[in-house]
């Protein structure tokens, strides 16, 4: 089933806007900060992969991609529920609360 290209544009513009936010966000940027302290560090010596900067450095980066990815992913599930929630026109406890 595809979606119609105006729902695909939607989707889009939110991804995008989702992770222009993740990009700007302090604790991955203070991790990609870190990670790229250790991978300058991996240009000092010979033999790179088997010195202990690269794994630090490679543990570093593999941190800051989960973080990332796991945000984008946690988003996108919110923005499915919500997106499914509306199109069933299920009330939301804070509609509930409101009209109560």
């Amino acid at each position: 089933m595809d979606f119609p290209r105006w729902m695909q544009r939607a989707i889009q513009a939110r991804l995008d806007e989702v992770s222009a936010r993740i990009e700007h966000d302090p604790e991955l940027s203070r991790v990609r900060g870190k990670a790229d302290e250790a991978f300058e560090s991996l240009f000092e010596g010979k033999g790179v992969e088997l010195t202990p900067e690269y794994a630090e450095w490679e543990n570093r980066y593999i941190v800051s991609k989960g973080i990332e990815y796991e945000r984008l992913y946690i988003q996108g599930l919110r923005d499915g529920i919500q997106l499914t929630v509306s199109l069933l026109g299920v009330l939301t406890p804070e509609e509930i609360d409101t009209k109560a």
